[in-house]
Parts: C-alpha cells; sequence; structure tokens
C-alpha cells in the first residue's frame, strides 16, 4: 500500500441524512484559474483526494471535468459537488443549470448539488429547493443542499419544504464559528461544510500561539493543525491550494490528533469575525 493510499483510506467519511457518505476532507476549486484547473485539480487527486467542490460561478467545471476524466479513477470513488449561482434561482432556471453544470464536468449526476447562495433580496429559494427536490428525484444530484443559509433561511426552508439538506456549507473557520447556526443545523440532520476553513489568510490565524503551539507539539504546520480541528469539530472541509506541495501538505492531517486542550484553544479564537460577504448582501 502506497502512502498516498494509505492516507486516502484514512480520511474520516460522514453519513449523510440520505444515507449517502461523503469524505469529510475534500479539495475546493474557488478562486482556481479556469486554464490551471485541470492540472491543479489532477495533482489533488494524485495527493489522494477524492472529494471535489466546485460551482458553476467559479468558472472552471469544465477543468475540473477533465482532470476526472483523465485520472482512470472509478466514479463511484470520487464526490464531486457544484452549485447553482444567483441568477439561476427558480425552477426552470435551476433545471437548465444542472443540466449545463452536467455538460461541463462531463458527468451523468454529481454527488451533491447546493443552492449556493439563498439570495434573500430574490425572495425564491423557496421555489429553487423544490426544484432542486425533483433534480435530485431525477438522479441529477445523489444529494442535495444550501450554502451560506443563515438561521432564518434555514428556519424557512426546514418548515415550508418536504426534504431537509443534506449539508449547509457556510464560512466556517477558529475566528468565526457560526455556533448557534451549527448546532440547530446538526440537530435537523444538516451537515456543516466549512469555506474558507483557514480563514482565507485575512487575519492572523497562522501565527497565534493557540496554533502555533499545536503545530511545534505534532510536528506540523498551522494549516495542518487548523485543518485537524475542523475534522475533529465534526466538520467537512476542502482546504485550497494553487501548490502541488502545499495540496498535498494540506491532505497529511490523518495522522496525528489534537489534544482536548488545543482543540479547545482553537475554539477559543471565536469572535465573530467574517472574512468575506454576509450572505444576507448577497443576491
Amino acid at each position: 500500500m502506497t502512502d498516498t493510499t494509505a492516507s486516502r483510506s484514512a480520511v474520516p467519511t460522514i453519513e449523510l441524512n440520505d444515507g449517502t457518505t461523503i469524505p469529510q476532507l475534500g479539495f475546493g476549486v474557488f478562486k482556481v484559474d479556469p486554464a490551471q484547473t485541470e492540472k491543479i485539480v489532477s495533482s489533488a487527486l494524485e495527493a489522494g483526494y477524492r472529494h471535489i467542490d466546485t460551482a458553476a460561478i467559479y468558472g472552471n467545471e469544465e477543468g475540473v471535468g477533465r482532470a476526472i476524466a483523465a485520472s482512470g479513477i472509478p466514479r463511484d470513488e470520487l464526490f464531486i459537488t457544484t452549485k447553482l449561482w444567483n441568477t439561476e434561482h427558480g425552477t426552470e432556471s435551476a433545471f437548465a443549470a444542472i443540466d449545463a453544470s452536467l455538460g461541463k464536468l462531463g458527468l451523468d449526476r454529481v454527488d451533491l448539488y447546493l443552492i449556493h447562495w439563498p439570495s434573500p433580496a430574490q425572495d425564491r429559494y423557496i421555489e429553487t429547493w423544490k426544484a432542486l427536490e425533483q433534480i435530485q428525484q431525477q438522479g441529477k444530484a445523489r444529494s442535495i443542499g444550501v450554502s451560506n443559509f443563515l438561521l432564518p433561511q434555514l428556519t424557512r426552508l426546514l418548515a415550508e419544504t418536504d426534504v431537509v439538506p443534506a449539508v449547509d456549507q457556510i464560512e466556517l473557520h477558529p475566528a468565526l464559528q457560526s455556533t448557534e447556526l451549527t448546532t440547530f443545523a446538526r440537530s435537523k440532520g444538516v451537515q456543516i461544510e466549512a469555506w474558507g476553513p483557514l480563514g482565507q489568510g485575512k487575519y492572523d490565524l497562522f501565527e497565534v500561539p493557540e496554533v502555533t503551539g499545536p503545530a511545534q507539539a505534532h510536528g506540523k504546520t498551522p494549516a495542518q493543525v487548523v485543518i485537524r480541528w475542523h475534522l475533529q469539530s465534526g466538520n467537512i472541509v476542502f482546504p485550497k491550494s494553487n501548490n502541488p506541495a502545499r495540496i498535498a501538505e494540506n491532505f497529511a492531517v490523518t495522522d496525528f490528533e489534537l489534544t482536548d486542550a488545543e482543540m479547545a484553544g482553537i475554539t477559543g479564537l471565536e469572535r465573530g469575525h467574517r472574512v468575506s460577504a454576509h450572505p444576507d448582501e448577497v443576491n
């Protein structure tokens, strides 16, 4: 067994509320140059990642699809997520959007399809979710979920529709943990996916003693420590990098475990600090 195979087999999985299983550690392609996507995703697959997270708005679904096709990895070993963009809310638009994404990815289904943002000013996310329910019934998405839904939107969605989202993908890192939302979501069977899991480099996360101390103690990088914190917290996480060495490094987080005290130290970094757009303002 190669090291990569060993690492891949050690990636924890989470069972979603519809019975499907998702690798807890994946690879994100937000802001990955479309011209470089095939090469970068290929590096991720070679490093052992089997869970890839993309979106229609990223403009790089084709590159993801080419990397998948070139990899030779059996389709059932991969978990592929994409997302419906804000301009495609509504029943017919959602149907057209999933078909367009599948065409670009070169797939007959995705493993997870998300409403990218609730776009509250449009107030069409309930109608759009019902379209995703049909998309799932048609077999074009194994699982369906939401992204950037805050407590009011998630509460309303659960009250007015039939299918509980498999996940809510939200900005989540040590300085923004949204505990009320994550606790409520998990109580309803909605798993939490963390985007921007390392804070997008927008604050001094890798320099604080709560992170550097465990990094030194375990012989790991600060990034590896924070990714490990996410995994032990139960978050589904998909760090992004354009650097093959960093891609592999971010995957090498299954051979150590943070202590309760180290976990508590990082959890204590919460300060309600959002590094990206507020979901109520993205429409």
